[in-house]
């Protein structure tokens, strides 16, 4: 299994007891829907690692206590610590509307209905406090804010993304 084929669950962040058991940190919104999972990708040395889950449990709404199959000992557990945890991207729940993931946009064709075609979505800036769409416009880079009220609609079919901006936002890029 490839990273590019899989999402980003969480990081196992300590130990929960003498006989392997870990607790995972979700990064999700909906932490139940994952606690019946079979297995899941370990990012060990850069490699994704199958485990297959023995028990999981919700652990203080956010937290997911596991105990995998071949991780029976602290020194097993120890292996693991701070490493991040995936899941195939099939498994993510199916978003409608004007929701969506932040990998599921990237080359989606983004247009402002006052300016007309902005460009090129090729990533998402999610290290500040509002998450940024990244634009491509002829060699610029346009950073627009990702907030509910500017985004009009998401159509998945035509990929694209309707915003309305507030005025000069994206001339402020291309003068």
């Amino acid at each position: 299994m490839k990273k590019e084929d899989c999402f980003y669950l969480g990081k196992i962040v300590r130990k929960y007891s003498f006989k392997g058991e870990l607790l995972i940190k979700l990064d999700t919104d909906q932490p139940d829907i994952y606690e019946n999972l079979d297995a899941m990708f370990i990012d060990v040395r850069k490699t994704l690692i199958p485990f297959f889950i023995e028990s999981s449990q919700l652990h203080k709404s956010d937290l997911l206590r596991v105990q995998f199959e071949d991780v029976t000992t602290e020194a097993d557990a120890d292996s693991l610590m701070k490493s991040d945890v995936y899941l195939p991207l099939e498994l993510l729940p199916k978003l409608e509307g004007n929701k969506f993931y932040f990998h599921e946009v990237i080359g989606f064709t983004m247009e402002d209905k006052n300016y007309g075609k902005v460009g090129t979505i090729t990533g998402i800036n999610d290290s500040t406090a509002q998450a940024l769409f990244e634009v491509e416009n002829n060699g610029n880079e346009i950073l627009i804010p990702m907030n509910d009220e500017f985004i009009l609609t998401v159509d998945r079919k035509n990929k694209s993304i309707l915003v309305e901006t507030p005025e000069g936002l994206i001339d402020l890029y291309l003068e």
